[in-house]
């Protein structure tokens, strides 16, 4: 498969972020999904994805997900701009200056911003 070592870290959230994620898992890529621990409904896109629950608003949920993202390749951010920053895992933690993964591709695919 043509992407079969790239990793990819996809947060769960409304369809473009998800999709972009199936497409990057059907073309081989290790897709990890990250989901609330309260999930309350089966997602459609889960497709040839690995998943993981973790609640990211407690210390040692957002030190996972850190340790995740910091041998990642791809981060998928579904998320309005301005969520990650406030869970602490916006771009400048991972490609700022002190930055953790200077190699990750960052893609914030909010698809539904409001004005």
């Amino acid at each position: 498969m043509a992407l079969q070592h790239i990793r990819v870290v996809e947060f769960a959230g409304l369809a473009p972020g998800p999709f972009a994620g199936l497409v990057l898992a059907d073309w081989g890529a290790d897709v990890i999904r990250v989901d609330r621990p309260a999930k309350s409904s089966p997602d459609t896109l889960c497709r040839n994805k690995r998943s993981i629950a973790i609640d990211v608003k407690v210390s040692s949920g957002l030190g996972i997900l850190i340790r995740l993202v910091s041998q990642a390749d791809v981060l998928i951010d579904p998320f309005r701009p301005g969520v990650m920053e406030r869970l602490g895992l916006g771009p400048e933690v991972f490609l700022g200056e002190q930055g953790l993964n200077k190699k990750l591709i960052y893609a914030r695919l909010a698809g539904y911003v409001r004005r």
